[in-house]
């Protein structure tokens, strides 16, 4: 599969390619990693402009405050929650 998309979406979209099923990030956790820490918003700016959910696991990541966020895949959120809990996580 050849991405397409903005140099910070690409290094965005690779990491998620990262976290295991059944795991989840938080946004900060996410610009963190691919140190951006003070980057959190253009994180999520970068995953819900994720074109290639779920292959590329967006629905693995969340707010700091625990609650699920967007989901830029097909059927929204509802998705996002049948595909964690698909993967044995319940939020």
């Amino acid at each position: 599969m050849i991405l397409k998309g903005t140099k910070f979406q690409l290094k965005v979209w690779k990491y998620l390619k990262t976290i295991p099923k059944g795991q989840i990030r938080t946004y900060s956790e996410v610009a963190k990693a691919i140190n951006k820490p003070k980057a959190v918003r253009a994180v999520a700016n970068a995953i819900g402009k994720n074109p290639y959910a779920p292959k590329i696991p967006c629905h693995r990541v969340i707010r700091s405050d625990g609650s699920l966020g967007g989901y830029s895949g097909r059927g929204g959120i509802n998705t996002k929650k049948k595909l964690l809990k698909l993967e044995g996580i319940s939020i």
